[in-house]
């Protein structure tokens, strides 16, 4: 499935395949962004600032939020450009065992100003199995109009 700008229905829900957060992931992270803070690394030093664990950074649940995102193929052919991420709040913490999913709705649009395409903008939340939310935030991407 690919939606275009015309597609847009505000209000429409999807939601994604859910993911395990590893231990792994969590230090592939720390590698890839060099942060390497203790609360992502040491679990004796997370344990003693309140955590059940190591915790994963916030910013890879963002990005994580994006990957499965994009397993919903809903810009599959349509996408331009993410234009960015606005209120973003990290709710929850994540810790190596948590199965989490995205939740999103399309919450508004409109034709861009300077193309020939439209702006759309979705809630997008970062679900922990239990329901609550780990991430919530706000997105906003460029798509194709058709033809």
């Amino acid at each position: 499935m690919s939606l275009y700008y015309e597609d847009i229905e505000i209000g429409a829900r999807f939601t994604t395949a859910s993911h395990v957060i590893t231990e792994a992931d969590i230090a592939g992270f720390c590698r890839l962004t060099r942060d390497h803070h203790p609360l992502h690394t040491d679990e004796a030093y997370a344990k003693q600032a309140g955590f059940s664990g190591i915790i994963a950074h916030g910013l890879y649940g963002l990005a994580l939020m994006e990957g499965l995102k994009t397993g919903l193929k809903l810009y599959e052919d349509s996408s331009i450009a993410s234009l960015g991420w606005n209120a973003v709040r990290f709710v929850r913490p994540m810790v190596a065992g948590d199965e989490v999913h995205v939740e999103m709705a399309f919450t508004d649009r409109r034709e861009s100003r300077s193309r020939p395409a439209g702006v759309v903008t979705e809630a997008v939340d970062l679900i922990l199995a239990d329901g609550s939310p780990a991430i919530t935030a706000e997105h906003v991407s460029l798509i194709r109009k058709r033809g």
